[in-house]
């Protein structure tokens, strides 16, 4: 009970990037640009697919659910690793917040995986079944998909941070991260950690591994139908459809895997740290940006918004 209540007591601080004062305002400049970046675009493509009739197709809705999730996804990251910036790592932030913070994260980050590879599937029979599509692809199905991307997200998350925090947390109250990432605090835990390590790469594999082997399962049925499509205009739309997406699948799982499913015993704070940014900050950057660049229709309906605002 006593070492519980100690437990419960710790406050987590975050190590800065630098002990320079003016390298720590730099990054948290380049942070908030990032993060408001990130808030205005996927904003934007929400409101413009939800604005525009001809948008309230499958495609166009599942990626306006995947422009919400990135901005909470990012949300729920961004404001404390400011704070964090700002006061030279002297935030302090509770279990009970960390707790919070790492749930969401798996929680969003779990159901933006998901929905990637249901974006992949939308485009597998809207290209090898399109005289199907509207059958398959009905709007009951495609909000069961969405929901089910959440629901799967949400209970892989819960029963993993239960189990990480019902870890002895110690002396060392310094998380070698900007955020409350899984790898990162459980380096803190003062017991033994396998049965925790072991479900963190189970949970990874189920988020990263099984969507991953699904999307490019659907690219070898995509590239085979494509090919066989005898038009070249008609094999220009194929490509372009699937090429943001790839674009965006490549630059997601590519670095969360890279920190997930690696072996333990490679793990290094400070790639961690690094690499961590480009799946937190810069990658829901990109999304809105690769979208609307590579799709033609949503270019469009931009920027027929801007010209009417």
């Amino acid at each position: 009970m006593e070492e519980m209540n100690k437990t419960a007591k710790i406050q987590f601080f975050f190590r800065p990037f630098s002990s320079d004062p003016e390298v720590q305002l730099a990054i948290f400049v380049a942070f908030l640009v990032m993060y408001l970046t990130t808030l205005s675009g996927n904003a934007a493509v929400a409101v413009i697919v939800q604005i525009n009739p001809s948008l309230h197709v499958p495609m166009y809705f599942f990626l306006a659910n995947l422009a919400v999730l990135e901005i909470f996804y990012t949300s729920c990251i961004a404001p404390l690793a400011l704070a964090n910036l700002l006061s030279m790592g002297k935030t302090p932030v509770s279990l009970t917040g960390c707790g919070t913070q790492m749930f969401f994260f798996i929680f969003l980050g779990g159901a933006d995986c998901v929905l990637l590879a249901v974006m992949a599937y939308d485009r597998l029979v809207a290209i090898c079944q399109p005289l199907r599509y509207a059958l398959i692809m009905r709007w009951r199905v495609c909000v069961e998909l969405v929901a089910g991307s959440l629901v799967l997200g949400f209970l892989l998350s819960l029963p993993l941070t239960i189990l990480i925090f019902h870890l002895p947390f110690c002396h060392n109250n310094e998380i070698y991260h900007f955020y409350c990432d899984m790898p990162a605090v459980m380096r803190l835990a003062c017991a033994d950690t396998h049965v925790h390590k072991l479900a963190l790469y189970v949970t990874s594999f189920v988020l990263l591994s099984i969507p991953l082997t699904l999307i490019s399962i659907s690219y070898v049925f995509i590239v085979v139908a494509i090919v066989q499509i005898r038009s070249a205009s008609g094999r220009r739309r194929a490509f372009s459809t699937c090429s943001s997406h790839i674009s965006v699948v490549l630059l997601q799982y590519g670095c969360t895997s890279f920190i997930y499913l690696s072996p333990s015993s490679s793990y290094s704070p400070e790639v961690g740290r690094v690499v961590s940014v480009v799946y937190t900050f810069i990658t829901p950057i990109l999304n809105p940006f690769i979208y609307s660049v590579r799709n033609k229709e949503l270019r469009d309906a931009l920027k027929k918004a801007l010209r009417t605002s």
